[in-house]
């Protein structure tokens, strides 16, 4: 058996070699001890999907623990369904074929298997990409103008006497990939439910797709009296810059 051993392995499926290449080292910037196999292109590496390919990259990232399986376009899904088919049925039933967009879902799956989550949980991490990007743009009453690309959040409204804390981007690129997907990693160790500006703090693309930038002022809290010490350590982290400098 292959894979990493207690995670869920991730293989994604693109008519392109370099998609599929591309996809793995970017999501490996974020989960480096997660098993990610590109299965891109023909056999003969021209634009397509190849069944023998994706049958030896599920071998590949099977660990076990499931195989989240993500696909560019509809052949590809055809192409891995039909190598699903000639698995054995055990291992069939711990392989799922994603329905979320192979970039952002293959990312935001990545990351929930490095922190440990199952398969279902990293398919659900998957498909939330579908509903982050289908979220509309927020725009100020300032209009487009010069500062539009610096974003403007309400803070969110917190009980008396459940844990809050406001902190402020410290890094020069801000919360980019690597240091979102740190934080998120993170709050997926607590129970408790944790927000940064009412987006939920396990959710990767809800995170980036704030485009936190240096200087930026983030409210970190939760309605639950018993989430202190996830609001401390979330906000310690961002204090801290993620180790960069």
């Amino acid at each position: 058996m292959a894979g990493t051993p207690g995670k869920v392995g991730l293989v994604f499926v693109s008519h392109s070699t370099k998609i599929a290449e591309g996809l793995v080292e970017l999501a490996g910037q974020m989960a480096g001890s997660t098993t990610l196999v590109a299965a891109g292109g023909t056999d003969d590496g021209g634009i397509g999907t190849s069944f023998d390919k994706v049958s030896a990259a599920v071998s590949e990232a099977d660990s076990g623990h499931g195989v989240a399986v993500l696909c560019d376009l509809g052949s590809a899904i055809l192409t891995a369904e039909t190598a699903l088919d000639f698995l054995d049925e055990e291992v069939q039933s711990r392989v799922r074929i994603v329905d979320a967009p192979l970039v952002e879902g293959g990312v935001a799956a990545a990351v929930a298997a490095e922190s440990g989550a199952t398969l279902d949980e990293v398919v659900t991490a998957a498909r939330s990409a579908a509903g982050e990007l289908a979220e509309p743009a927020q725009e100020s009453d300032a209009g487009a103008g010069a500062n539009a690309a610096v974003p403007v959040f309400e803070e969110p409204a917190t009980a008396s006497g459940t844990p809050s804390r406001t902190v402020t981007i410290v890094n020069r690129d801000g919360l980019h990939a690597r240091p979102a997907a740190e934080f998120v990693k993170l709050a997926s160790t607590f129970g408790q439910k944790v927000t940064v500006n009412g987006k939920d703090a396990k959710s990767l693309l809800g995170i980036m797709s704030m485009g936190l930038v240096k200087g930026a002022t983030v409210e970190i809290a939760s309605t639950d009296p018993a989430a202190g010490d996830a609001v401390d350590a979330l906000a310690d982290l961002v204090e801290s810059g993620f180790g960069e400098e």
